[in-house]
C-alpha cells in the first residue's frame, strides 16, 4: 500500500527487514508499475471483498495510495461504497483520480470521521510499514473505532516474509541484515483484541506480477528498496555480485503470496435484568 505521508520513516521496507526515509509523493508516478499493477490489484480485492459480510454497504480503505486497489473494491460489489484516505498528497491525488469524490487526505491515526461510520475498514499493506508499535496500536484502534458494531477490519500481515518464496534469490538474500517484522500474525492480533476486535477468518491472495527476476532483484538493490542494504555499502555491491551471478537474469520467479486477515467488532448484547 503505500505508504502514509510525504516523508515516511519505515518500520519495514519492500524487502520487509529494514527502516528507511522514502518520499511516497515522489514514488507515486511510479508506484503502480513497480508492484504489479492491476493484475495485483485484482487480486487483492477480491480477497478482501470474500472477508467483508454480505451486508456490508460502506468501506474505508485507509492507506489507499494510488487507489488502484481502491476502485477495484468499489467496483467490486453493488452497491457499495467506498472511502480511500492517504496522508501522501500525490498518493491521494492519483486515488482521487480514479476515485473522484471519495478520497481524503489524513493520517491513520487520526481518522477524520465519527465512530461506526463504517460497515468494514481495510488497510492492504500498510502495518509492515509503521516503525514505532504505539502508532500501530493506535491505527488499528481508529480502524476498530470508525467500525460500527459487527462490522469488520481486514488487514495485511507478514508482508516481509510474503515475498519469501524459496527462489534462488531468496536463497541469495537469506543472509542479508535483518530486523523484526512489525505486522506479524500475533503482533496484529494483539493490536486488535486491545482494540476490541476478535479475529474473523484469513484469506490469500498472489501478487500477481511481482515475481522478481535477478536483474529486478539488483535494480531494486541499487535503488535502495532492501533497506538494510543501502545503496553504496560494500555489502550491498556483495549481495548484487551474487545475484548476478545467477542464471535467467530476465525470469521471473515465483509471485509472493500474501495473507489477509479479518477481526470483527462484537455487536452488543442483549440488555438482560440483573
Amino acid at each position: 500500500m503505500r505508504a502514509r505521508g510525504r516523508r515516511v520513516r519505515l518500520g519495514q521496507g519492500g524487502d520487509g527487514t529494514g527502516a528507511q526515509v522514502l518520499d511516497y509523493d515522489e514514488e507515486a508516478e511510479r508506484y503502480d508499475a513497480w508492484r504489479g499493477g492491476e493484475p495485483r490489484a485484482a487480486a487483492a480485492a477480491e480477497a478482501v471483498l470474500g472477508l467483508l459480510p454480505g451486508g456490508t454497504r460502506s468501506v474505508l480503505d485507509v492507506a489507499c495510495g494510488t487507489g488502484i486497489v481502491t476502485r477495484r473494491l468499489a467496483a467490486g460489489r453493488p452497491g457499495l461504497r467506498v472511502t480511500g484516505l492517504d496522508r501522501s498528497p500525490a498518493m491521494a491525488r492519483h486515488a482521487a483520480a480514479r476515485l473522484p469524490g471519495a478520497v481524503v487526505l489524513a493520517d491513520g491515526r487520526r481518522l477524520p470521521f465519527r465512530p461506526g461510520r463504517f460497515d468494514a475498514v481495510s488497510s492492504v499493506w500498510l502495518l509492515h510499514l509503521v516503525d514505532d508499535p504505539a502508532d500501530a496500536r493506535r491505527i488499528v484502534a481508529e480502524c476498530a473505532r470508525v467500525l460500527r458494531p459487527g462490522g469488520v477490519y481486514v488487514t495485511t500481515v507478514d508482508k516481509g516474509a510474503s515475498h519469501n518464496v524459496g527462489s534462488d534469490i531468496d536463497v541469495v538474500l537469506a543472509g542479508r541484515p535483518h530486523r523484526p517484522a512489525s505486522d506479524t500474525p500475533a503482533l496484529v492480533e494483539s493490536y486488535a483484541r486491545a482494540a476490541g476486535l476478535v479475529p474473523a477468518g484469513e484469506a490469500g491472495f498472489d501478487g500477481r506480477g511481482q515475481g522478481r527476476s535477478p536483474r529486478r532483484a539488483i535494480t531494486d538493490l541499487r535503488r535502495g528498496w532492501f533497506v538494510t542494504l543501502p545503496p553504496g555499502d560494500p555489502l550491498a555491491d556483495e549481495f548484487a555480485a551474487r545475484l548476478a551471478a545467477l542464471p535467467d537474469q530476465d525470469r521471473p520467479r515465483p509471485d509472493p503470496a500474501f495473507t489477509l486477515r479479518a477481526f470483527r467488532k462484537p455487536a452488543p448484547g442483549p440488555l438482560t435484568d440483573g
